[in-house]
């Protein structure tokens, strides 16, 4: 009977620990055929560096509270593994690791580039003669994978936007006509634009909000873009503007990138609301006021979608059950059978086939002049911010799990220097 490999890797969210839970519950239920869920402690540097925690050392109880626990419970990483013919000794080292603790199933938790990892990680059992069953599990708060319908942690996400756009754009409708007259709240997004689509479910038959969505599918018009805000100012008093991080000018470069590289290759990003509030306040001369949702977004486990938490915890439970089917290389996916009423089921998709593939917004759901969202967007994204899932409170606050994260002891004699 072989142990298990589970990690986290990329930007953590509300509810990837969900997907933990699902996992790792699932797998205490078939002791006779998965041994101990091994953890990497920081994602894949865990299994590099031969830094495993056991995952059996903490109940059932505080497994259980995963699923009601935000960010990433056993740490997490942004370390892409080179191809193996750049680095064999990578590989080889993972090799060493899992014979060393006698893992025969690897399951990664994450994105794109997660999935990359992931996908590499099943090459090893045809190319290196190890046997792994290697399970990719979805997670980005971007809803940017390809295949699935949507990603858990984008449900999350977007009910915080929608939410916190709503509340935000109250609060400037009611001291416009002597204060702040725009508002803009910056929201994650590098190259696709569903969480900056998300603000707009804020805008209701009850609540008619002036409201302008920034994309990064869309060019930025200054131009525009000034006639729509001063249009919307002179007709409702003010105007709440959502801008993703990740939009563009018409230069082709980022409004705002810091010149930096993560350690994906990706520019640092962070700062387009200023740039964007500089610009209503130089052109137009309103008041304005600007928020970035930064990490806040993600780690808004007290106002989390039901629909993303039930989806997120079904994601980990299927990888491990698709992994005791014989199944290799492919990742959980949710199946959208209809959207009113909702219904969706969990299918497969090749790992080859997403990774390092992003699935942008849809033209479709951009309205024709720029700056909001179509009917068809409104009906894809509803039912991904419906319904909740509240934590235990006490004394006014979550009572998030904290696990012991139990540390395995190394079997392995030498240790493994990280490149990059």
């Amino acid at each position: 009977m072989k142990n298990a490999f589970y990690a986290q890797s990329g930007g953590v969210t509300a509810v990837i620990n969900a997907s933990a839970c699902g996992l790792i519950e699932a797998a205490r239920k078939v002791p006779d055929r998965i041994g101990t869920v091994y953890a990497g402690r920081n994602g894949i540097l865990g299994a590099l560096t031969e830094d495993l925690i056991d995952t059996s050392k903490d109940s059932d109880a505080a497994i259980a509270a995963l699923r009601y626990t935000p960010s990433g419970a056993f740490g997490s990483c942004r370390h892409k593994l080179k191809g193996l013919e750049e680095s064999q000794a990578e590989y080889q080292r993972l090799i060493d690791v899992f014979q060393a603790h006698n893992i025969g199933y690897f399951f990664y938790n994450g994105g794109g580039d997660s999935q990359d990892t992931a996908y590499k990680v099943s090459q090893v059992s045809e190319k290196l003669g190890y046997p792994i069953t290697c399970i990719g599990i979805p997670k980005t708060v971007d809803n940017d994978l390809p295949i699935t319908d949507n990603c858990p942690g984008f449900g999350s996400v977007a009910k915080y936007v929608a939410v916190s756009t709503l509340e935000a754009s109250l609060d400037v409708a009611s001291m416009c006509s002597t204060s702040t007259k725009v508002f803009i709240l910056e929201v994650m997004g590098r190259h696709a634009g569903w969480i900056a689509a998300a603000g707009a479910l804020a805008v209701s038959k009850t609540h008619d909000i002036p409201l302008l969505i920034l994309f990064p599918e869309v060019t930025f018009n200054r131009t525009a873009f000034l006639e729509q805000v001063k249009e919307k100012v002179e007709s409702h008093g003010y105007c709440s503007v959502v801008v993703s991080e990740g939009i563009r000018g018409v230069n082709g470069k980022f409004l705002s990138e810091a010149g930096e590289k993560d350690a994906f290759g990706h520019a640092q990003l962070g700062g387009t609301a200023p740039v964007i509030a500089d610009l209503v306040k130089n052109a137009l001369g309103h008041k304005y006021h600007w928020a970035v949702a930064d990490y806040l977004q993600r780690a808004a486990r007290h106002i989390a979608s039901k629909t993303d938490v039930d989806q997120a915890y079904a994601m980990g439970k299927a990888a491990l059950e698709f992994a005791l089917q014989g199944k290799n290389a492919i990742m959980p996916i949710i199946v959208r059978k209809s959207s009113a009423p909702y219904r969706w089921a969990i299918g497969s998709v090749d790992l080859a086939k997403v990774a390092n593939v992003e699935k942008m917004l849809p033209q479709e759901y951009i309205s024709e002049d720029g700056f909001g969202i179509t009917e068809a967007c409104r009906e894809y994204l509803q039912p991904l911010i419906e319904g909740e899932d509240y934590p235990p409170f006490r004394n006014g606050l979550p009572q998030y799990a904290r696990l012991k994260n139990a540390s395995v002891e190394k079997r392995l004699a030498e240790t493994f220097s990280l490149t990059g």
